[in-house]
């Protein structure tokens, strides 16, 4: 009787352990000088594109179904890819003011996955909390993983971030030029 109360008494503890302490899932580092951040803004009559660097990431993982996931973005290292010379240097400049991203004093910009929800054949609707400038809001996008690769696109409103030049929202005609939202073409290697 001793020993079934022992047992009974262990199975219990035991049991309240297994679930006050779940196990966490398997975080995959995101192997940075290996992924790509592709940026692409709109203006009337074209547009422009470059790079972003990734300073740090991980995906997290529960057997092999993505649970969470987390990265810090290099804002400092903004470039353009579709113009060279002085005026590549110029819009890298003025990428890094005031005016756009402020990477003097916001060098880096986050993502922090808040909600993952599984759909077929490695695709997954992700919403994050995303932060540019200091400023946190909530993006949703889709995310596909293909082995040890994760690509994602998002569409990201420059305005909820205090990035306003040359915004529609603001001035006069002449300088409603840049389209509020840009796109982020995303591709990790694990």
């Amino acid at each position: 009787m001793k020993k079934t109360i022992l047992s009974l008494a262990l199975t219990t503890v035991f049991g309240l352990m297994a679930f006050a302490n779940p196990i966490d899932g398997e975080k995959k580092e995101i192997k940075t000088s290996e992924s790509k951040i592709v940026w692409k803004a709109y203006k009337v009559g074209g547009g422009h594109e470059g790079t972003i660097g990734l300073k740090s990431g991980a995906l997290e993982f529960d057997g092999d179904q993505l649970v969470g996931g987390e990265f810090v973005v290099d804002m400092t290292t903004i470039t353009n890819t579709d113009m060279t010379g002085e005026y590549k240097g110029k819009l890298e400049g003025h990428l890094k003011s005031d005016d756009f991203f402020s990477t003097a004093s916001n060098p880096t910009a986050a993502l922090v996955f808040t909600n993952v929800e599984q759909n077929e054949g490695g695709l997954y609707d992700v919403t994050g909390d995303l932060t540019i400038k200091g400023i946190t809001k909530s993006i949703r996008f889709d995310l596909s993983i293909d082995g040890t690769k994760a690509t994602a696109s998002l569409k990201v409103d420059r305005t909820k971030y205090d990035v306003k030049y040359g915004s529609s929202l603001i001035g006069t005609a002449k300088d409603k030029l840049i389209y509020d939202e840009f796109d982020l073409v995303v591709d990790l290697q694990m």
